[in-house]
């Protein structure tokens, strides 16, 4: 849609500028094609300001030369771009040599006296024109960057809040949940110890309840103390990973690709998250001897990407987990995409693309 409108702007500044040189008819023929060029340029102004810059400053030259006293509208258009484009000392010093070489144009073109004069004039107001045009776009660019920053602010605001109410939730449920898996715990070990007691056999759901309840008994306490830990300690980030990859039990590998750059405090988070939820599993339930983590830093995206050789195969995948569950939902909330499944050539992957 931009792009039809820009269209749709040069080629009616074309039409306008070629009617005014006609209405003067008093310059060379070539200074036509310049009026016509200097509103054509136009329609590349949001792919290529610079270019559009410069083309325009050498089209009203040019048709300045060519003895054409029109008003370089289409250089003002192209300046307005250029600074909203955030291109200020580029068009600062392109402006300077236009500036310079119209009076160095006006005097080829032969117009001599009065002309000449009304034409000094006119080159006042061109320059008033200039910094009208200049500023109005630089006012522009600071509106779009602090509506822009504006944004960010609020959607930051409402992802830590998010985040606060996620994080009490985990605590009242973990609360309740402890509780209830404790009773679970002891009733189920009270029963295996008096069947023991009495010589009597023990039943293999008993037995199964039990350590059940105790495997579920330490999640949870390592739950409780990340949500602690990340209520004591400033969260942790993508400086973090190198420290998780030297910790994990299996031969693991780290890769980072591209410049880092500025990336925002939520995506800083959830990569490290994904990479240690990633490595814990690695470590407790994919049998892997080795593990690969890859961070790329692309101008969009950061991407995450953990491989292990574990055991997990296409056509009997592992069943998902809550650390699976917990990811995607930190990427969706990022908006961003998460892919995690068995790999053609075996083991797992974690894929993940987060928005800068």
């Amino acid at each position: 849609m931009g792009r039809v409108r820009d269209a749709a702007i040069a080629l009616g500044l074309a039409a306008v500028l070629v009617l005014a040189g006609l209405s003067e008819g008093t310059g060379a023929s070539i200074g036509y094609v310049f009026l016509a060029g200097g509103g054509l340029v136009l329609a590349a102004r949001g792919r290529a300001p610079v270019v559009v810059l410069v083309v325009a400053g050498l089209c009203a030259i040019g048709h300045r030369a060519a003895g054409f006293d029109v008003l370089a509208v289409g250089y003002l258009v192209a300046v307005y771009g250029a600074v909203r484009a955030g291109h200020r000392r580029v068009t600062a010093g392109v402006s300077l040599l236009v500036l310079v070489a119209l009076p160095v144009a006006t005097s080829l073109s032969g117009v001599h006296g009065a002309g000449a004069a009304l034409t000094q004039a006119r080159g006042v107001l061109e320059l008033a024109w200039l910094i009208a045009a200049g500023a109005a776009g630089e006012a522009l660019r600071q509106a779009e960057r602090r509506a822009d920053e504006a944004e960010r602010t609020r959607e930051e605001i409402a992802r830590r809040r998010a985040d606060e109410e996620r994080l009490h939730i985990a605590r009242e449920l973990h609360d309740s949940l402890t509780h209830q898996i404790s009773v679970i715990t002891v009733q189920s070990e009270a029963a295996v110890h008096l069947a023991k007691k009495r010589g009597e056999p023990v039943p293999a759901p008993m037995l199964a309840i039990r350590d059940a309840g105790r495997e579920a008994s330490r999640e949870l306490r390592a739950t409780l103390e990340a949500l602690r830990d990340d209520a004591r300690t400033p969260p942790r980030g993508i400086d973090d990973i190198p420290d998780l990859v030297r910790q994990v039990t299996v031969d693991a590998s780290l890769t980072v690709e591209g410049d880092r750059g500025d990336v925002p405090a939520a995506v800083d988070r959830t990569a490290f998250r994904i990479v240690q939820e990633s490595l814990t599993n690695v470590a407790r339930h994919a049998g892997a001897t080795s593990a690969s983590v890859r961070i790329a830093y692309r101008p969009e995206v950061v991407t995450i990407q953990v491989d292990d050789d574990g055991r997990a195969r296409p056509a009997a995948p592992p069943v998902p987990g809550v650390g699976l569950a917990g990811m995607r939902e930190r990427v969706t909330a990022l908006g961003g995409t998460l892919r995690a499944g068995a790999r053609d050539s075996g083991g797992f992957t974690v894929h993940a693309e987060l928005p800068r």
